[in-house]
């Protein structure tokens, strides 16, 4: 009731007020406006330590001292001590609400972000109804009149949220923030920002390094140091991390040689060390800020924040796209659906290539910025973004959100004891704003004979839509890792000069649920006589010979082989399993391989290379009663039987 007076009040006597404080003081104390004054030099030359103390001298010798309890309002406000601020605006608010009504607009924004939400709301409503105020304010108070009413209904219907710190061997008393984490949950990098003494302990300054923890039976180990030429003495942070944690992409703004304020960088991990950091360059680095990068699962997709000219707002979210050729296109603005008037920032797109999070400020919510997530649609566009809700959300500026490739745990930083500064914590999400779960396929190439690791080609083939998905090289010690997003169906081919491909399949399509990772030792076999492989990605349609679109693939990389290895003669082998006659089974196998010969001598391959024959149900290598070993016996295979003279 006192406000709705007090608002009453204001529009009636509109004339007294005045644009800025009184010019007279509020204090008859001498010894008060001494005080006030050296606080006010003070403050002018951004001493605010000095400032502080000197105001509240001040009002310690008047109590009723307005001036001095609004420039602690401000003092606070530039501090970023908001909860502060609102109580000395309101304790000069008590004393004469009439002597600067933009006041209201200062204590409003004070409370609103320190999450005192209904109080925010009452003092934008009294501030807007005197109607001489700027432009620039009239559109603050609309916008943060919505997050209020946002905020409060959030806060009646909270989210599922419980976080836990990850421990001590990642946390500690400095900053830590930044989370990375690979597709198979084994290596965590994150940003830890200490405090640098010089030689004499007269000054600190901050430092920001890159650390790693990686994953044992005990949990995560003691987090190290990622070490030069990855760190410097300068900072370095906002990092991605690929799916196999071999390479990654991060930001710098003090890098010699970078084109703006902030640029993007790229390090990859060979023989126990990172690589000296490559500025990623123009198109994707500008004269002006680059950051937060994100990269996809498969390394072909690159997003990131940037100010450059062109876009929405402030600070708007980009893709790239990696060429043939291995660089990357001119980036991609994300759209009007994402991108807003104000600032979008810390993309991460999931292992499942489609779902990103993001934060924005520019968005109706619960202040700063606020974590959202989107998906992108069969067309390529993405939905409207959704607020994650509160807690998850909360009056701070929310970012830096990372979630493992299951689907259902999250990372992210935060302050909940400031004895320890920001640390890492991590939850559940719930189920309406989780990602699709992403299983992944981890292996090591080896020879067959001599059990010697390998380098090998591999690929994965998204046989649904005939797509090569990831193209790549295993490691020196031959190990690999590639992501398989829930939905779809898989092929996986490894190759190797002067060794028979091996290929294998992995159907996912229909399913969304949390799957079990694929552990692969890969065994390559020479090329030579009396060798063979599984045509795994081989296949036909229902009780026909007549080839699958999926098959493709596969058969052409089956083409290739043969065009490298030009003097060896194959036969294709067919296999059934023992559902039907054997009479049935022995036609439509030899049909089958036939088939595949014919699809051989359509690419260039001479049919005197070539040899076919069905062997029906005779030499199953599964069982022929449940549905997996009859899956099994249902097979193509490749045999080498002899050598062209």
């Amino acid at each position: 009731m006192k406000y709705l007076i007090l608002i009453i009040f204001i529009c009636s006597s509109c004339s007294i007020t005045r644009n800025g404080f009184s010019q007279s003081l509020h204090t008859s104390s001498n010894r008060a406006v001494k005080e006030y004054n050296i606080g006010k030099e003070a403050f002018d030359y951004l001493d605010y330590n000095t400032a502080e103390t000197y105001f509240k001298n001040a009002i310690s010798m008047d109590k009723y001292f307005y001036e001095a309890y609004m420039m602690l309002g401000e003092l606070y406000t530039n501090l970023g001590k908001y909860t502060e601020a609102a109580r000395y605006y309101r304790n000069a608010v008590k004393i004469d609400s009439l002597a600067y009504i933009p006041v209201f607009f200062n204590l409003a924004n004070a409370e609103f972000k320190s999450g005192d939400y209904q109080k925010a709301l009452l003092h934008y409503n009294v501030y807007r109804i005197r109607g001489e105020i700027s432009e620039k304010n009239r559109l603050i108070t609309q916008k943060n009149r919505k997050n209020c009413e946002f905020a409060l209904e959030a806060m009646k219907n909270p989210v599922p949220f419980n976080p836990v710190n990850i421990g001590s061997s990642i946390n500690t008393k400095d900053d830590e923030y930044w989370p990375s984490i690979t597709a198979d949950g084994q290596t965590f990098m994150f940003t830890r920002q200490a405090y640098i003494s010089n030689y004499t302990g007269s000054f600190s300054r901050a430092q920001e390094d890159f650390y790693l923890s990686y994953f044992s039976e005990n949990g995560w180990q003691e987090a190290i140091n990622a070490g030069e030429p990855l760190n410097t003495r300068e900072n370095e942070g906002a990092q991605t991390l690929s799916s196999n944690g071999r390479y990654m992409f991060f930001t710098s703004c003090e890098r010699s040689g970078g084109l703006g304020s902030c640029d993007l960088y790229f390090s990859s991990f060979s023989d126990g060390r990172w690589s000296e950091p490559v500025n990623l360059g123009p198109p994707v680095n500008t004269p002006f800020w680059e950051s937060t990068p994100s990269v996809s699962a498969d390394g072909t997709l690159l997003f990131f924040s940037s100010s450059r000219p062109g876009g929405f707002g402030g600070k708007d979210l980009y893709y790239s796209i990696i060429t043939r050729k291995g660089s990357w296109s001119k980036p991609v603005n994300l759209g009007s659906v994402i991108n807003t008037g104000g600032d979008e920032m810390s993309p991460f797109i999931h292992f499942d290539g489609k779902t990103l999070y993001f934060s924005s400020d520019g968005r109706t919510g619960m202040g700063g910025f606020d974590i959202y997530l989107t998906r992108m649609k069969e067309d390529s566009t993405w939905t409207d973004p959704q607020n994650l809700g509160y807690p998850i959300n909360t009056y701070s500026d929310d970012m830096g959100l990372v979630i493992e490739s299951g689907g259902q745990k999250a990372y992210f930083s935060s302050i909940r004891d400031k004895n320890y500064g920001k640390d890492i914590f991590y939850f559940n999400l719930y189920e309406s704003i989780r990602p699709d779960p992403v299983a992944y396929l981890k292996g090591k190439v080896t020879d067959k004979e001599t059990g010697r690791l390998l380098k090998a080609d591999y690929e994965l083939i998204n046989l649904s839509t005939n797509r090569v998905t990831v193209k790549s090289t295993t490691d020196s010690d031959g190990s690999f890792l590639v992501c398989l997003p829930a939905g779809f169906n898989y092929g996986l081919n490894v190759t190797k000069p002067g060794y028979l491909f091996y290929s294998e399949n992995f159907m996912f399509e229909g399913k969304h649920t949390v799957m079990e990772p694929f552990i692969k030792r890969i065994n390559l076999s020479p090329v030579k006589v009396g060798e063979k492989m599984l045509l795994t990605n081989v296949f036909y349609e229902i009780d026909s010979w007549e080839l699958k679109k999926e098959s493709i693939a596969e058969l052409n990389n089956l083409t290739s082989l043969l065009s490298d290895n030009k003097g060896i003669i194959v036969e294709i082998g067919g296999y059934t399993d023992s559902t039907g006659t054997d009479e049935h089974n022995m036609r439509l196998s030899e049909k089958r391989a036939l088939s595949v010969v014919n699809y051989l001598i359509s690419k260039g391959i001479s049919s005197d290379r070539l040899k076919y024959k069905g062997y029906g149900n005779t030499l199953p290598i599964g069982d022929n009663i449940t549905v997996e070993g009859r899956k099994m016996n249902r097979r193509t295979e490749a045999k080498i039987i002899g050598k062209k003279q």
